[in-house]
C-alpha cells in the first residue's frame, strides 16, 4: 500500500508536541551495608578518641594459700584510640535559567540535584570507610582523613606472604597489599577462629560481589538459607554457620573485593561532627549554589573482635 498523494503526514509537521516521560530512570545502588549495620555517635573534635581495655589471660595456676597474705594482682591501664574526622562534600551549582526552564520529570533542578548528590555522597562515605586509607592528621593545604577499615585490623588476620597490617599512631599507614590468592573456606575458617580466640564473636562476613559468588561456591556443610518472615515480608537471608555462631553473609559493592571483612557489627560505629546536611553557598551571580556535606570518623571500638582475609583474587 501507498501513502495517498499530498497526505500530510507527521513527517511533514513542525508543530508536534515533544513527547517526553516525566519519569526519570535511575538504577545506581544507593545501598551501604557497612553504615547501616554500624552504629552511630557523636565527636566533639577532629580527633575523636575512644578507650579499649582487656581482662588478662586466664590462669590455670590460680591456687592461693591457706591463710596467706594478700599480694596485689598485676593489673594493666585501658588503652587509648583514636581517629580523624573526614569532611566529605558534593557541592550543586545551578543557573538561574535552567531553574526556570519547565522540566520533565522534575519542577526544581536544584532540588533534583541536590537529592542526587546526598545519595553520592553516602555512596562515597561506604567507599571511603570500608577502604585501605590510612589517616591523614591534614593542615591549611591537606585535607584530614580517617582511618577506613582494611587499616585497622592487626590482632586477626590471613594476608597473603607479601601482604602486612596497617600502622596506627602518628606514624600512620595503610595495609600493604599483597599478591592475590584464590578465596577459600579454609581462609573464612582461620579468622573466624581467631577472631574467637581473641575474644571477639563474629557475626557478620562482609564480601564484594567477585567473592560473594566465590563463597556461595563453597562446599563446606556450612552454608545455609533461612526463610524470615515478618507480616508479609518475605526475605531470604544467607547465613554462614560456623563452629562459634552464625554468620550474616552480606554483599557489599563499595567494598574492595579483594578483601572479605569478618566482622562483629556492634563493635563498629560511625561518629560525626558534622552529621549530613544541605547549606546554602555565597550567591555570586545568576546561579544557586548549595553544599551536601558531612564529617565523620570511623570507630573501631575493639578491633581484635573482627577480622580480615586479605589479599583475594578479584576474577
Amino acid at each position: 500500500m501507498a501513502q495517498p498523494t499530498n497526505t500530510f503526514d507527521s513527517y511533514d509537521a513542525v508543530g508536534n508536541r515533544e513527547d517526553l516521560s516525566d519519569i526519570v530512570t535511575n538504577i545506581s545502588p544507593v545501598d551501604t551495608p557497612f553504615m547501616s549495620m554500624a552504629g552511630t555517635a557523636k565527636a566533639t573534635n577532629t580527633l575523636h578518641g575512644w578507650q579499649t581495655d582487656s581482662l588478662a589471660a586466664a590462669d590455670d595456676s590460680n591456687a592461693a594459700i591457706e591463710g596467706d597474705e594478700a599480694a596485689g594482682s598485676s593489673l594493666a591501664s585501658t588503652t587509648r584510640a583514636e581517629n580523624y574526622t573526614q569532611i566529605s562534600d558534593k557541592v550543586v551549582v545551578v543557573s538561574g535559567t535552567q531553574e526556570a526552564i519547565e522540566k520533565a520529570g522534575r519542577k526544581s533542578e536544584l532540588a533534583f540535584q541536590v537529592v542526587k548528590a546526598a545519595k553520592e555522597l553516602k555512596r562515597d562515605m561506604e567507599k571511603i570507610i570500608t577502604g585501605n586509607q590510612a589517616r591523614v592528621v591534614g593542615n591549611s593545604s591537606t585535607a584530614r582523613k580517617l582511618r577506613s577499615l582494611e587499616s585497622w585490623y592487626t590482632t586477626n588476620t590471613n594476608r597473603a606472604t607479601t601482604g602486612t597490617a596497617g600502622v596506627s599512631g602518628s606514624t600512620s599507614a595503610a595495609a600493604t597489599d599483597g599478591t592475590q590468592r584464590a578465596f577459600t573456606e579454609t581462609l573464612v575458617k582461620d579468622v573466624i577462629q581467631q577472631v574467637y580466640v581473641a575474644g571477639g564473636n563474629p557475626d557478620c562476613i562482609m564480601l564484594g560481589p567477585i567473592n560473594k559468588q566465590v563463597f556461595s561456591g563453597f562446599t563446606g556443610g556450612a552454608t545455609k538459607f533461612t526463610e524470615t518472615k515478618d507480616k508479609a515480608l518475605n526475605a531470604v537471608v544467607d547465613i554462614y554457620v560456623s563452629d562459634f555462631g552464625d554468620m550474616k553473609v552480606i554483599p557489599n559493592r563499595f567494598q574492595r573485593d579483594r578483601t572479605a571483612h569478618i566482622l562483629q557489627k556492634d563493635m563498629w560505629s560511625i561518629a560525626y561532627l558534622q552529621p549530613h546536611n544541605v547549606q546554602d553557598l555565597a550567591k555570586t551571580g545568576n546561579s544557586m549554589k548549595k553544599q551536601v556535606l558531612a564529617e565523620y570518623t570511623l570507630v573501631a571500638k575493639n578491633e581484635a573482635a573482627s577480622g580480615v582475609v586479605a589479599d583475594l583474587n578479584v576474577s
